[in-house]
């Protein structure tokens, strides 16, 4: 995909997560709105990483970044081969925090954790983790996602405006979807 087209599909899964959101109220169906609940929130997640991959993939070609840099942005393996590192196309995941938290420093400015999008992002990521990762029944809240999809726009507003110096275009329609299905 080109950065167009991966910046056109992250945006689309924000769209469609907040439009699931929205469906909960339409929909008297306890197990559709479970449904849309859950969807919402994991696509949420699913446009967090699609963007923050795409501002990976931007700077990665810059000179400054070190091959270890570069691995964990991208996610890929560094291997020490005939004396040299490199990357290699093998996953290796990394936090997705931490990959925000790099981007948003090495190309914008110091983090203030104290800002209330990091800690609404961190909440989120709980609810995310206890939906992907369950060990229990997880009951979600239409409340609960939708903090946790403000969260998302938060710090894509917060990336945007810290590396590109503008905010993230999507910001200003705070959980209003531009979809209709």
């Amino acid at each position: 995909m080109t950065g167009f087209e991966i910046d056109d599909f992250a945006l689309s899964l924000l769209e469609e997560s907040k439009r699931f959101l929205e469906k909960v109220e339409d929909h008297g169906d306890h197990f559709a709105n479970e449904a849309y609940l859950h969807s919402a929130l994991l696509l949420a997640f699913s446009s967090l990483e699609a963007h923050v991959n795409a501002i990976a993939e931007e700077f990665v070609a810059r000179p400054e970044l070190s091959v270890h840099e570069k691995g964990m942005i991208l996610e890929q393996e560094v291997r020490l081969e005939n004396g040299e590192f490199v990357r290699r196309p093998v996953l290796r995941m990394a936090r997705l925090e931490d990959r925000i938290s790099f981007l948003y420093v090495k190309f914008g400015r110091s983090i203030d954790r104290s800002m209330p999008h990091w800690s609404r992002l961190a909440d989120a990521v709980i609810l995310r983790n206890q939906l992907t990762h369950p060990k229990e029944k997880v009951t979600l809240t239409k409340a609960g996602v939708g903090r946790a999809i403000q969260a998302v726009v938060d710090t894509l507003d917060a990336m945007c405006q810290a590396i590109y110096k503008r905010p993230f275009p999507a910001a200003g329609r705070g959980l209003q979807s531009s979809l209709s299905f």
